[in-house]
């Protein structure tokens, strides 16, 4: 009895996972048809290391990865504690936009320092980096034309 109880349980679970993951890719599709594409935070979030080999933990939030025809990168990033991207080069215009937090941006072999209500346009052939400083998430929005 309880065996039963307990696959019946399950077989309930998982079909409600089921009609959810459905609901999400019809719900997509309708706001697609309708002129816009609405994605939450909950269903995007990835958690991974910091990007470019920077280190420590982060969370990345790809908005609009599967809308057709999008060319831009839209992405929330928060890097944790100790977190940081990695210094890399630049190929296209690209964005950061500080939401809170604050950290160290390097940019060409210089380092200032960045806090909520910064913006900082790195231009193709800079090379730059931020590491998370302090004890709060250091919460950032990335943009950027995709190579295509």
């Amino acid at each position: 009895m309880k065996k039963a109880l307990l696959l019946l349980t399950l077989v309930l679970m998982l079909s409600g996972f089921v009609w959810q993951a459905a609901r999400r890719a019809d719900k997509t599709a309708a706001e697609t048809t309708e002129g816009y594409v609405l994605e939450h935070d909950a269903d995007v979030a990835k958690d991974e290391p910091g990007p470019h080999k920077g280190g420590g933990r982060s969370t990345a939030y790809s908005f609009f990865d599967k809308a057709p025809g999008y060319h831009f990168a839209f992405r929330k990033r928060v890097l944790h504690p100790g977190a940081a991207i990695g210094y890399h080069p630049q190929k296209e215009d690209e964005v950061y936009y500080v939401l809170s937090g604050a950290g160290v941006m390097q940019m060409n072999g210089k380092e200032f320092q960045v806090r909520a209500g910064d913006a900082i346009l790195t231009r193709p052939g800079s090379s730059h980096g931020l590491k998370q400083t302090g004890q709060d998430d250091l919460v950032l929005i990335i943009t950027y034309e995709k190579q295509r």
